[in-house]
């Protein structure tokens, strides 16, 4: 839809905020018209009055799980619903990064980006276009996220009824950040690739961010694993609570996607589980790898994968060290990217990325869990704070150990010439700022009063590193450089040497006499001589004139 409002020519490209303001208003379209949908569907299967009354009742339901996608809460008399499916956060961020795509094309962004730059080092001209490719890409977060949260107040308002009223703060925020993330990303990939949008980011943050990345996604995986394990054990007891609902055919299949979409809260559960801390399932419960306390559970078929109530076997303890592990491999990809001069600071990275990688732990566990009504399911999913700390000790810890030992290995290697280090010392120039001396070229700087064969260096003992008399340098010869070319200068005729003249024939004459002078030598066998050219004189004349390329 948003192709056919777009126009190929340069004259038809809108401003940045009008281009923000259409995909906002495309994407609330389409996602809206999504779920209108699939709530229409499900109203038609479930008993009447269960998804509203009717078609406005139907549309003010789809508009609560609109917000809900976006993680913002509701409140009823009888308390608060704050445990939100993440899963439907995938529609919305999906229908964001196009729309955004399509309003960085439609604006023509790349147009934006300054062509000219202060004319000073190539350091200095790097850095000036990354900050304005970052204020660029901040523009067009802002340009979308503003009306995509102006436009969410309004569906929050439509969608109050007399059982549920939405946070309307809750919805502003939650529609901005995520509009804001969206275009961000979508907006830097307009611009260039995946690789080139980190290098936006200075060289110790980009380190940094792709470290807690790593750790982060380390995390999620084990507990994804870990879910999927626990559903196989226990398949037996899932499949009898959802026998138990009797929910038919196209309620079972309702009831596979909401479990579908409730996966991702699962797998931070499981993440919370390997840390440590674990999680609650209601006041006074706690599933850990210490123990497991359970009481009433809702009847949702997933939740049919917690263990029973009791002590942990002792090989469960053992997932306790794959946050150790997520740590060890992002301290190794910090000093990778970015290798410290010295060994200290490396450790400290490596915990600084444990800490970040903490606060997105903690943040994880915010937004997977939340209250369910009152009382009892008031608390329902990890401790954000438990997890946050537990994440930052243990991947801080072993991020910064090996940290450490990376960056000693890497200094090591380049102390030898081998390694990346090595490498990029290799193509990097030695001189300074206005010095040719250790250049890209290799070519030394001659010093005022000295011959050719002796610069001065200090490192060296006064002599090039490619000097033959260098103790340091025997055995090893140095490449001769090219002499550059110079031009003859073309000599105007004048009334000596014109032709013809007799100043030119008597010119003329001594050069061939000069030329063809030669030597007497006398003939073996016989009395007679024969003339040998001179090779002095000849061979400097022709060395002294420039060579003509065929």
């Amino acid at each position: 839809m948003l192709s056919k409002i777009s126009g190929d020519d340069d004259e038809t490209r809108r401003p940045l905020p009008v281009s923000g303001m259409l995909a906002a208003a495309a994407t609330l379209g389409v996602g809206l018209a999504v779920l209108i949908t699939l709530t229409l569907v499900g109203w038609i299967a479930a008993p009447r009055g269960a998804l509203g009354t009717g078609l406005p009742g139907v549309f003010r339901t789809a508009a609560q799980i609109w917000l809900a996608a976006h993680h913002a809460g509701f409140s009823w008399p009888g308390g608060q619903l704050g445990l939100l499916p993440l899963g439907l956060m995938v529609l919305p961020s999906v229908l964001l990064y196009r729309a955004a795509r399509w309003m960085a094309r439609d604006a023509d962004l790349r147009l934006r980006l300054p062509a000219r730059l202060p004319k000073n080092s190539p350091k200095e001209q790097a850095n000036a276009r990354r900050r304005a490719q970052l204020v660029l890409v901040a523009q067009a977060g802002i340009s979308l996220a503003a009306p995509y949260a102006l436009l969410a107040g309004l569906i929050a308002l439509v969608a109050r009824n007399e059982i549920t009223q939405p946070f309307i703060g809750e919805a502003l925020l939650s529609h901005f950040v995520l509009a804001f993330l969206a275009g961000v990303l979508a907006t830097a990939r307009t611009i260039g690739s995946w690789r080139s949008m980190l290098r936006l980011l200075p060289e110790r943050v980009r380190a940094v961010t792709v470290g807690t990345a790593v750790a982060v996604a380390l995390l999620l995986v084990a507990g994804l694993l870990l879910v999927l394990v626990a559903v196989v054990v226990n398949f037996g007891q899932v499949r009898e609570l959802t026998e138990g609902l009797a929910p038919g055919f196209v309620g079972g299949l309702l009831l596979l996607l909401v479990q579908g979409l409730y996966l991702l809260n699962a797998v931070i559960w499981g993440m919370s589980y390997i840390a440590g801390p674990g999680f609650a399932v209601g006041t006074g419960t706690l599933v850990a790898p210490t123990g497991v306390q359970l009481g009433y559970v809702p009847t949702l078929p997933l939740l049919g994968a917690l263990p029973d109530s009791g002590p942990v076997p002792a090989l469960m303890m053992a997932v306790i060290a794959l946050p150790f592990a997520a740590g060890a491999a992002a301290g190794v990809v910090v000093v990778r990217i970015a290798p410290s001069p010295s060994y200290e600071a490396a450790p400290l990275w490596g915990f600084v990325t444990g800490v970040t990688t903490g606060l997105a732990a903690g943040l994880l566990a915010a937004l997977s869990g939340g209250p369910i009504g009152g009382a009892r399911l008031a608390a329902v999913g990890p401790s954000p704070w438990e997890v946050a700390l537990s994440v930052c000790l243990e991947v801080g810890v072993a991020a910064g150990i090996s940290a450490g030992l990376a960056n000693w290995w890497l200094l090591y290697q380049g102390a030898r010439g081998r390694g990346p280090i090595a490498r990029k010392l290799k193509h990097r120039p030695q001189g300074g700022r206005g010095d040719r001396q250790g250049g890209e070229q290799g070519r030394p700087r001659r010093v005022r009063g000295q011959g050719a064969a002796g610069p001065l260096d200090g490192r060296h003992g006064g002599r090039h590193p490619a000097d033959p008399g260098d103790p340091a340098t025997t055995g090893r010869t140095s490449t001769p450089q090219r002499r550059p070319r110079r031009s003859r200068p073309r000599r105007a005729h004048s009334a000596l040497t014109r032709p013809g003249s007799r100043a030119a024939t008597s010119s003329t004459s001594r050069t061939t006499a000069e030329a063809t002078s030669s030597t007497s030598t006398p003939t073996r066998g016989t009395g007679t001589t024969r003339a040998v050219p001179n090779p002095g004189r000849r061979s400097r004349r022709a060395a002294a004139l420039p060579r003509r390329r065929p």
